[in-house]
């Protein structure tokens, strides 16, 4: 092991049985951008065995004020970020089997990981994604670590099956979704806690130190100096279409999942999400951009992008005929 890990062994919880084990350890990220990069620079410095990163985007100048493995050349060279990040880590830790995956996360591509995985760490930007692995992990019986943050607040929450309320449960109680860094901006520090806890949780899990993981809900604004630890206990539902007594796991079913289509002639790509769209809602969360807003839609500029959303779940992204940039723009907005 040479010295490179001696001071994380020495710390008794962890330890030189507890290394050992980290190192026969694969964990799935599925996200490469503020805390999947964060997390996985934790993790491959740790000494964690494997590490797969899932990531459909590239990198971007907006991205290098928060995104930590990422550098100008990255951008000048539009690298993919499961690719630009594969390249950083090797060189933090060549004892780490790092491989990045330039892929969109969904139902079909994430099983073969999550299978194989001992832990799946969300560094997601939007809850369709989030309740995919949700349930995937409760099919499959892995763990996984919930991570958000937009602002200066930040939560962290992890999903041991069967044993915690799943996310689809907190759903019920606390709202895990609304505003987005496009929206409402971010501040670096608040990825580092983030990701500090998440990665914490992930450690604690793979060394088998269960009974230290934390089950509350994890909530904190750091401007305003708030911190919220919530128990959630009682947020598990026996109904609960997930983790309940009688699972359907609907976030897997092909009629839940977000339908997107070129149009025909068009330099559009429609998108259909799978529950209705609360305009009223998005039009807050658009106060800094231009947009228009009459009784039937919202209309927003973004870049060289108009979308245009409708209450019936559809939205029209103007300006590409590339699903995956369409998919892209809009869940920046939308989250």
């Amino acid at each position: 092991m040479h010295d490179r890990y001696s001071r994380q062994a020495l710390f008794k919880p962890i330890g030189t049985k507890g290394q050992n084990k980290l190192k026969e350890k694969h964990v799935v990220i599925v996200g490469a951008g503020a805390l999947g990069t964060a997390s996985a620079e934790t993790l491959v410095r740790a000494g964690v065995g494997r590490i797969s990163i899932i990531d459909r985007d590239y990198v971007e100048w907006s991205n290098l004020q928060r995104q930590q493995l990422y550098t100008e050349e990255d951008v000048k060279l539009q690298l993919p970020k499961a690719v630009a990040a594969e390249n950083k880590l090797h060189l933090i830790n060549s004892d780490v089997v790092v491989k990045g995956y330039v892929m969109d996360a969904n139902p079909r591509t994430l099983v073969p990981f999550i299978e194989k995985a001992d832990i799946i760490m969300d560094a997601t930007d939007n809850l369709e994604t989030r309740l995919v692995i949700n349930d995937l992990s409760l099919l499959k019986n892995k763990p996984w670590i919930y991570g958000s943050c937009v602002g200066s607040t930040g939560m962290t929450y992890s999903v041991i099956p069967y044993k915690t309320p799943c996310l689809r449960c907190l759903l019920k109680v606390t709202p895990m979704q609304g505003a987005t860094c496009d929206t409402a901006g971010i501040i670096p520090t608040t990825v580092q806690l983030v990701s500090a806890y998440q990665a914490t949780e992930v450690l604690k899990y793979l060394v088998e130190d269960h009974k230290h993981m934390n089950k509350s809900l994890q909530i904190f604004d750091m401007w305003n100096n708030q911190n919220y630890s919530m128990i959630v206990d009682k947020a598990k539902r026996n109904d609960c279409p997930t983790c309940g007594q009688n699972p359907s796991f609907p976030a897997l079913k092909d009629e839940n999942q977000t339908k997107v289509a070129v149009l025909c002639g068009r330099d559009t790509v429609q998108i259909r999400m799978f529950k209705k769209i609360d305009l009223d809602q998005l039009e807050i969360q658009l106060l800094h951009y231009s947009f228009i807003r009459n009784p039937y839609l919202l209309s927003v500029n973004v870049e060289e992008y108009r979308i245009v959303f409708f209450y019936d779940g559809r939205a029209l992204v103007h300006g590409t005929k590339d699903i995956n940039q369409a998919k892209k723009i809009f869940d920046r907005i939308v989250g």
